[in-house]
């Protein structure tokens, strides 16, 4: 991943390809690697399973992390990047369906940087990836990568 790539993590195909429809929609051109589960992207990020070898030096400048995830659900996800110093200080924006205050308090209390509801209307989810896009790839600057990054 180069250091401006973005990582969908997302199981559901339709928001998969609704996502990825957005962000080419708004001429995202970032390279933008999609994991379907929790597990594989920890696999993505710490170089292990089918990633071994992979490395750590570069991480997205930003994750979209769906909540409800397969093997591993997304706020296990957000608290083992926590725990990690290699990705600790990476984005994290929470991308989903949900609407429960819970899911907010705990996304934000496992560090979350931003928690976005995915809105219905095409218009206005291309809208939101489009802040989203402009704001976490061209606006923000990014954490130098972490030491004891392979």
């Amino acid at each position: 991943m180069n250091d401006r790539s973005i990582l969908l993590v997302e199981d559901n195909p339709d928001d998969e390809a609704l996502t990825l429809r957005a962000l080419r929609h708004i001429n995202i051109t970032n390279r933008i690697e999609v994991a379907h589960d929790g597990v594989e992207a920890l696999a993505l990020l710490f170089g292990s399973g089918p990633e071994a070898g992979r490395g750590t030096r570069l991480m997205p400048a930003v994750m979209l992390l769906d909540l409800k995830l397969p093997k591993l659900g997304g706020l296990e996800v957000l608290s083992r990047l926590r725990a990690d110093e290699r990705t600790r200080l990476m984005p994290v924006v929470v991308l989903t369906t949900s609407s429960e205050e819970r899911d907010v308090i705990e996304s934000y209390s496992n560090g979350a940087n931003s928690f976005i509801r995915k809105p219905v209307d095409f218009a206005q989810f291309a809208e939101a990836i489009r802040q989203l896009g402009l704001y976490w790839l061209v606006v923000n600057e990014p954490p130098p990568p972490a030491k004891g990054a392979l």
